[in-house]
């Protein structure tokens, strides 16, 4: 017969074995917070992609009514015609500077894609209080800044559906993929050399790759 501690035992036993089996089927948790649900998922996900307009809500918004909304909200800083006010950025301009030593960064030479103007309006403006403005004001607003720069008849309206066909100025001539490889070292993963044998076989001084710490960089002085 068996004595009560031994069927206690017994069952903490079985209990303890069940939990081991449930923690190998799934992963462990920490007990916090909830599982996000598609609604909230979908309130974060705002992203548009360029190419083809992915992501862009339902809308639409005239050149006409962007004057409006950008003489409010964007003139302030990027000058009533897009030529930029003080150190904010020209948004109109630069056309033929791509290939210079300093191109300027406007949307007419510096922005492929139609939709990812869109979506910085959308993100980051109007700097004071970004990701403010309607869906339909954003729509004007790209409508009314492509219009500026002439990639848009001033009858231009804007939505999920225009807005990617726009061809812009530059889209053609931008390096979409980098050939460079993020590095040259190869990690060592198994069978690798001893720190102890590993020796300084060059160093950079004497190749003016980096200033001396005495020298004429540490002479020089400001007028």
């Amino acid at each position: 017969m068996y004595s009560s501690r031994k069927i206690c035992l017994a069952i903490v036993a079985i209990l303890l074995a069940g939990g081991s089996l449930a923690g190998a089927a799934e992963p462990g948790s920490f007990g916090y917070g909830t599982a996000a649900t598609p609604a909230q998922i979908a309130g974060w996900d705002i992203d548009v992609r360029g190419e083809d307009g992915a992501g862009l809500p339902p809308g639409k918004g005239t050149v006409g009514k962007g004057a409006d909304v950008y003489a409010e909200q964007c003139a302030a800083c990027h000058g009533t015609f897009g030529e930029g006010e003080g150190r904010f950025p020209k948004l109109v301009g630069g056309v033929g500077s791509l290939r210079d030593e300093r191109p300027e960064p406007t949307v007419g030479s510096y922005w492929p894609f139609a939709p990812t103007l869109w979506d910085y309006i959308n993100r980051a403006m109007p700097m004071a209080a970004p990701h403010t403005l309607s869906a339909d004001d954003v729509y004007a607003l790209t409508a009314y800044i492509l219009s500026l720069n002439d990639l848009v008849p001033p009858e231009f309206v804007a939505d999920r559906n225009s807005l990617p066909k726009v061809k812009m100025r530059n889209r053609d001539n931008f390096i979409w993929t980098d050939p460079r490889p993020d590095t040259m070292a190869k990690p060592c993963m198994n069978a690798c050399a001893s720190a102890a044998d590993v020796r300084i076989s060059s160093t950079a001084e004497g190749r003016n790759l980096t200033p001396r710490t005495t020298g004429p960089l540490d002479t020089m002085q400001p007028k």
